[in-house]
């Protein structure tokens, strides 16, 4: 996807059931096959991915599903859903990179009740507390994701994808000015710039091409 120009989002969701993603098993975990730098290595990748990310929870989370759905840069759940992360309760510290996401993404406050205390949240905390961007019904789950994902698909895709780096490098803390600088440049001088110039003075739908 990664060497593909022509995808514009990604849609992370569940394949069904009550639950979107439970995280690793407890085999998985005892066996080896799931370790903290394993799972480190597959979140890291997912938060990088260069175009805007949606995960549509299809229902509750649990584990490390929750950080898969930090991962993305957009969250919408369905009613009735709840989230837990039970690592303290196992005897599992998450890694320093997942912390920092947790801390980023939702504050000290509440990743601190979501990681050491092991709350369980209720759909509307999920939204009160900014991990949910929204909140619908399940029936309604699919076209909301379509919707925003057509809106993302139809804006500039090199200013949202400076734009996507430059907002997760600020939460983070990792800021490279001269790097910011040359992708804020990079958009001023495209030709999608320029397209959408002319459509705005024309009155037409843009027709941007990612150069």
């Amino acid at each position: 996807m990664e060497s593909t120009a022509d995808v514009r989002v990604l849609v992370l969701t569940g394949s069904g059931g009550a639950t979107f993603c439970s995280g690793a098993s407890l085999t998985q975990i005892e066996s080896g096959e799931m370790t903290g730098l394993v799972f480190e290595q597959l979140a890291d990748a997912l938060a990088s991915v260069r175009v805007p990310s949606i995960c549509a929870l299809n229902g509750s989370v649990f584990g490390g599903g929750v950080e898969l759905a930090l991962c993305c840069d957009f969250r919408i759940g369905v009613e009735g859903s709840r989230m837990a992360v039970p690592a303290a309760r196992l005897g599992i510290c998450y890694p320093l990179g997942g912390i920092r996401r947790y801390v980023a993404a939702l504050g000290q406050g509440v990743a601190s009740r979501l990681l050491l205390a092991a709350e369980e949240l209720d759909d509307r905390e999920m939204l009160a507390t900014g991990f949910l961007h929204r909140l619908v019904p399940l029936g309604e789950l699919e076209a909301a994701t379509r919707d925003l994902a057509g809106r993302l698909a139809s804006h500039a895709p090199l200013a949202v994808q400076a734009m996507k780096r430059l907002v997760r490098d600020v939460a983070t803390g990792a800021v490279d000015e001269a790097a910011a600088g040359e992708l804020i440049e990079g958009c001023a001088r495209s030709e999608d710039f320029r397209e959408g110039v002319r459509a705005r003075r024309e009155g037409r739908p843009p027709t941007f091409r990612g150069a």
